[in-house]
């Protein structure tokens, strides 16, 4: 996420920590180099500017803490603006306390809008809620089958129009049978640019179904254009927040850290992959931190806890740190960590971990090997891999398609592993119970 954006931050954080005193002169060439990576994340020019004068008044208007390095000092004063630029809190969605909540989806065709609909009814059927969906999109072929299928793979309802092709008719429609759902979900049709019509049957349906909630869903790898957009939706139609796509590709952050100040609106979530459990609340405090290299712990925790089976994580938490740690018991921790998402996204979410990994290759791929070649071995193999001879190596590589030395560097790996568990399970036997990171099935709970 914001990776481009986090590397020149991280080289920007170690130059600002270095200052052992803040002057006009040091401030300013600090500031600089923070200006540059604004510009180059594509951030609107006006935000930037603002940003430079407010950490530069602060900066030099602020007394030196005692205790309290002056180079962290303006590190803050960076962290706060950037927590500020990005929303300052995170903004909740108005939901009806009775009766049914509407939320209108926006945006232009190609942004996500209709997967992003299906998402934000997964999260909040999560919530206990019970939304339904419904598509205005009589335009782009397949949009309307397109939700069906979402929907189904969610267990959300879709309205049926039966073949209606007035989109505001539709939307009257999917208000009068709600079917025992107290949210419902309009997707809009979107086009290629802003046009006359489109804007006129956005203000309709809008007028119909009188939403509590208006998401305008921007795509994040648009830079600026997103941003512009937004703006004369907002002008035109009005939105009370932003839904950014595509936040985990190569973007460059120019949109996350723009929308706000030019549309007044904040992003209320994110699109952060193609599935629909990759959708999440935004919280700029937490992406701020990630940008700065600060990791975000509070995200991991929340992942594991979402991902993760307690009471499974405990016994193989006690498994671990015994030597009864087997490539069975391996295996299932490789499994419990895919499901919580991309490993190179999970890691970057440890403070310091980005900066420690570099340009290190690290991915899903590396698990998939180390899975294959733990399938491809007996029952007994798992449990016992020290009967694992020459001979075994040999059939154990070819079930799965690779080289004995992958084997080995597995084997060697795993002994390794093994060993380190067991004197960490016999130094906390010692200091009794260690603190632990709720969900991660470590420590006292």
């Amino acid at each position: 996420m914001l990776e481009g954006l986090t590397d020149k931050f991280s080289g920007i954080t170690r130059r600002l920590q270095g200052l052992h005193k803040l002057s006009e002169e040091n401030v300013s060439e600090s500031l600089r180099d923070v200006r540059m990576a604004l510009l180059e994340a594509d951030v609107n020019i006006g935000v930037v500017k603002s940003f430079i004068a407010q950490a530069k008044e602060r900066a030099l208007g602020m007394e030196t803490l005692k205790g309290v390095h002056p180079g962290q000092q303006l590190v803050k004063i960076v962290h706060d603006l950037l927590v500020e630029t990005l929303g300052g809190q995170s903004a909740e969605l108005s939901m009806s306390p009775r009766g049914m909540t509407v939320i209108l989806m926006t945006g232009l065709q190609g942004s996500g809008k209709t997967t992003s609909c299906a998402k934000l009814a997964r999260l909040l059927s999560k919530q206990g809620y019970r939304p339904m969906m419904v598509s205005t999109d009589v335009y782009r072929p397949a949009a309307i089958e397109q939700l069906r299928v979402l929907g189904e793979q969610i267990d959300v309802p879709v309205h049926d129009s039966a073949g209606e092709t007035d989109p505001v008719k539709i939307a009257q429609q999917a208000m009068k049978a709600p079917g025992g759902a107290n949210v419902l979900l309009v997707d809009t049709a979107g086009r290629l640019h802003i046009d006359e019509e489109m804007m006129e049957e956005l203000a309709r349906i809008r007028k119909v179904v009188e939403p509590d909630e208006i998401l305008f869903v921007a795509d994040s790898m648009t830079g600026q254009d997103a941003v512009t957009t937004a703006k004369a939706f907002n002008e035109r139609i009005g939105m009370t927040g932003v839904v950014l796509t595509k936040l985990d590709g190569d973007t460059r952050g120019g949109v996350a850290l723009s929308v706000k100040n030019v549309t007044g609106a904040p992003v209320k979530f994110a699109g952060v992959g193609e599935k629909t459990e990759n959708f999440e609340k935004f919280h700029p405090e937490r992406l701020a931190g990630r940008i700065l290299g600060m990791g975000d712990v509070v995200s991991l925790v929340e992942k594991a806890q979402e991902n993760i089976d307690q009471t499974q994580a405990q016994t193989q938490a006690r498994k671990m740190l015994s030597a009864n740690f087997d490539l069975g018991d391996f295996l299932e921790q490789l499994r419990m960590i895919r499901k919580m998402g991309p490993l190179d996204q999970l890691m970057k979410m440890i403070p310091g971990m980005n900066e420690a990994m570099g340009q290190a290759d690290l991915d899903d791929y590396e698990i998939t090997r180390t899975e294959a070649i733990i399938c491809s071995m007996t029952v007994k193999e798992r449990s016992k891999p020290g009967i694992i001879n020459g001979s075994r190596k040999r059939r154990i590589a070819r079930g799965c398609g690779m080289h004995v030395a992958d084997v080995n560097r597995l084997l060697k790996n795993f002994q390794k592993s093994r060993k380190m568990m067991k004197n960490i399970g016999k130094l906390k036997k010692g200091m009794g119970a260690i603190p632990s990171i709720p969900g991660l099935g470590f420590g006292k709970q």
